[in-house]
């Protein structure tokens, strides 16, 4: 079982590198984003991201100093480097060595700007959301970019470890970049409810935490099978059979 998560639009600029990091897997992809992005203006950012002047500022200022070069000075690694919810319910600072090993073989992270990155895939700060409109000479926005590379890469991981079920954690706007046409697994999806009022209510903010704590549940117990996740009862959600179907699994907090 492969898994896939968001990323998230905050980072931790304290975030550690660990001693064994990769390299990411996209650098030519990526340094044709970042010529793209560096030729954009302060205003042109901020209408294309539709971000606030201060975003754009930063954002600006992070495109000017991108390359290509991933040093340990200038990049940090990927699972410590988010900071939204998801990141906050995988704590990825109390994973173990093994447990950082298991992850690399097992845990995706999608990105606008890195393609798919594994947990300890070096990276810089940046902002670029796979929703983004950006063109580039032979597509009119990321999903077109990243859509058949994304798959062929996903498929490359699942193979490499012998398994035809792709987790998916991540947000429709992440998740909508695989391609199902192409790609060469089941995309198992997974959602969270919560219960009010005798009805199921989705709560965002929560989900969100839910997924990295699934995320994490199955890094440190070495998870490989889906149908393991049924025993699954962390923050309180537990596995609804009736809400689920074949393709998508349904936790409640009750």
């Amino acid at each position: 079982m492969l898994v896939i998560l968001s990323p998230s639009k905050t980072s931790d600029p304290a975030s550690k590198l660990a001693g064994n990091f990769s390299l990411p897997g996209f650098i030519p992809e990526i340094g044709i984003l970042i010529k793209i992005l560096r030729k954009k203006t302060l205003d042109d950012l901020k209408d294309l991201m539709r971000i606030s002047d201060k975003l754009a500022s930063q954002t600006f200022d992070w495109i000017k100093v991108m390359t290509t070069k991933y040093e340990p000075q200038n990049t940090r690694c990927a699972i410590y480097n988010f900071s939204g919810e998801v990141y906050q319910g995988l704590k990825a600072e109390t994973l173990s060595e093994l447990d950082l090993e298991f992850a690399q073989n097992h845990l995706r992270i999608l990105s606008g700007l890195y393609g798919s990155l594994r947990p300890l895939d070096l990276m810089q700060p940046y902002r670029l959301e796979m929703g983004t409109r950006l063109k580039t000479s032979k597509s009119n926005n990321l999903y077109q970019f990243w859509g058949g590379k994304i798959t062929k890469s996903i498929n490359a991981d699942l193979k490499s470890i012998s398994s035809n079920i792709l987790l998916n954690l991540a947000s429709d706007e992440y998740s909508k970049c695989i391609i199902p046409d192409k790609l060469k697994a089941v995309m198992l999806s997974v959602e969270f409810f919560e219960t009010k009022n005798g009805n199921h209510v989705f709560n965002s903010f929560n989900a969100k935490k839910a997924r990295g704590q699934m995320a994490g549940y199955i890094i440190r117990n070495k998870v490989i099978h889906h149908q393991n996740l049924r025993l699954y009862n962390i923050g309180g959600y537990h596995y609804n059979e009736k809400l689920s179907s074949q393709n998508n699994m349904v936790f409640v907090k009750s």
